[in-house]
């Protein structure tokens, strides 16, 4: 396009601001997933509007920006058809009027392209993108191109500072106004695992803040939000949150209901339907959630080995060390550590059955795994903050969890976010539907497959279903005798038992074993 052409198609878009004309709402009981209205096509054409344009729409005093889908039948003309993402926005019931506007094409459009070919975009245009992507102004097209520029260019530290920075200042920010604050995530791979609901209690117990928000599942039987939804709400507004960690020193809620670092969570919706997960935004993505806490220390978990995201130290190295180098830049101090990922940790895979494993913890008891990982990792951040001197962290966490100190504190976080201080674990909701998975030959198990067993657990109900799930009886390096039991599956219902047991078959049809558990030697 000519200068002459681009000064004039900016003109026209200019113009296309101030058009607009009124419709009646036609609202349809159906999410698309983005914001989409459909017009009736020849009315559209002649109000010079097309297939993908942007249009503001207003109603009841309300507004936002959607793209513009097209249809002969769908709409007639004087029809605006509003998908449920739209006509919850706007608070619109069927007949409303609804003022449809022009508007002009997103700048960022401009900085998405300037990245696919391979230029290095400054924080004010990450921002513009940022802004854009939280107003509903880019397409899924657009967004997805956005996610594959940064994928196959990649992104210097520049970009991802700024990306960072992008994504806290959308959303809110908390602020306790208290030091130190610390943190930690983990990238996540492995089954059971939570550590968080045991590392949070000992690091309160010690007298530090650790305001911890959490995920929900994606493709897992569990996100730690899940799990400790068992036990306590996890939604609730930042003030709320706010007053908790002031009284509690702790608490885990899910990240998802409360706007922090809020493009993050669209920035998922786009990366996980074409399976991308550019590092320049994955670092971002975890690092604006530590930011947008206040937090000024991070240890950050990086399980590797079979079946992990990761397969190598080399690699876990290198991610380590940009965690380390962007936290810096950001005013975080960051400790990064290699754990292994090959097995899951902890016997429970399913919420109910992971509240049971950290219970059990926190008494003192329960798996040596998840005692002794929750140790280090919270130990790691006792010395990281300056609460104890260097190589007496796992020592300090050890001795808070053993004095049942964190427990007592563990109730009382589950008593100020809403839930019953006093639960035990026979008051947990675990399925009343059960299998035996029993061992077909006697041996020794080689490897217990995270992803695998997780499948199992997500086909029983979980993590909807909170008492579904699988609970291990074995674990890699164990002998077992022909007709152990190997694992439980627990389910919900009858049905769902049934569902998970015969794809268990159908998955696995020649050794079960082999499959799930690896080979008998």
């Amino acid at each position: 396009m000519s200068k002459k052409e681009k000064e004039k198609a900016i003109k026209k878009e200019k113009v296309w601001q101030y058009k607009q004309y009124n419709c009646a709402a036609k609202c349809v009981n159906l999410t698309s997933g983005q914001p989409i209205v459909v017009l009736n096509e020849t009315e559209a054409h002649q109000n010079d509007l097309y297939a993908s344009h942007r249009v503001i729409l207003r109603c009841n005093g309300k507004e936002t920006i959607a793209i513009l889908d097209l249809s002969k039948d769908m709409a007639s003309a004087g029809e605006i058809v509003l998908f449920d993402e739209v006509a919850q926005t706007l608070g619109a019931k069927n007949g409303a009027r609804v003022q449809v506007q022009h508007t002009m094409r997103p700048e960022s459009i401009d900085y998405i392209k300037k990245k696919l070919d391979a230029g290095e975009l400054s924080h004010r245009e990450l921002d513009v993108i940022t802004q854009d992507l939280m107003a509903n102004r880019l397409s899924e097209a657009e967004l997805a191109s956005f996610i594959t520029a940064v994928y196959t260019r990649g992104m210097s530290d520049a970009e991802i500072v700024g990306l960072t920075k992008s994504i806290v200042s959308s959303g809110e920010v908390l602020s306790i106004g208290k030091s130190p604050i610390v943190d930690k995530h983990c990238i996540g791979g492995v089954a059971g695992n939570r550590t968080t609901m045991v590392m949070v209690p000992i690091i309160a117990a010690a007298g530090i803040y650790m305001p911890k928000t959490s995920s929900r599942s994606i493709t897992s039987s569990a996100g730690t939000a899940d799990t400790m939804e068992v036990l306590c709400p996890v939604t609730f507004p930042v003030e709320e949150m706010r007053s908790i960690v002031l009284k509690a020193r702790g608490c885990i809620a899910w990240g998802g209901a409360m706007r922090l670092a809020a493009a993050d969570d669209k920035l998922i919706k786009i990366r996980n339907p074409l399976s991308l997960d550019p590092k320049g935004v994955l670092l971002a993505s975890i690092l604006a959630k530590k930011k947008s806490v206040g937090a000024q220390f991070a240890v950050i978990d990086i399980p590797i080995g079979r079946g992990a995201k990761l397969a190598t130290a080399k690699e876990a190295t290198a991610l380590g060390h940009d965690f380390i180098n962007i936290g810096k830049q950001l005013g975080i101090k960051i400790e990064v550590l290699t754990t292994d990922g090959s097995d899951p940790i902890g016997n429970g895979i399913g919420p109910a059955l992971e509240c049971r494993d950290v219970f059990e913890v926190l008494e003192g008891e329960g798996p040596a795994d998840l005692r002794d990982k929750s140790c280090l990792l919270a130990g790691t951040l006792l010395e990281l903050c300056g609460k104890v001197p260097k190589g007496k962290g796992f020592d300090a966490a050890s001795s808070i969890l053993q004095s049942g100190k964190a427990l007592v504190k563990f109730r009382e976080i589950i008593e100020l976010q809403g839930g019953n201080g006093k639960v035990r674990i026979s008051d947990l909701p675990i399925g009343k539907y059960k299998h035996g998975v029993i061992a077909p030959k006697t041996g020794r198990i080689a490897h217990v497959d995270n992803k695998m067993l997780s499948k199992i657990a997500r086909a029983a109900g979980a993590p909807a279903d909170k008492g579904a799930g699988v609970y291990l009886h074995c674990e890699a390096g164990d002998k077992v005798t022909k007709g152990d039991i190997l694992f439980d599956i627990y389910s919900e219902s009858e049905a769902k038992l049934d569902f998970a047991i015969k794809a268990l078959e159908g998955w696995w049809p020649m050794d079960l074993q082999k499959v799930i558990l690896g080979t008998m030697l």
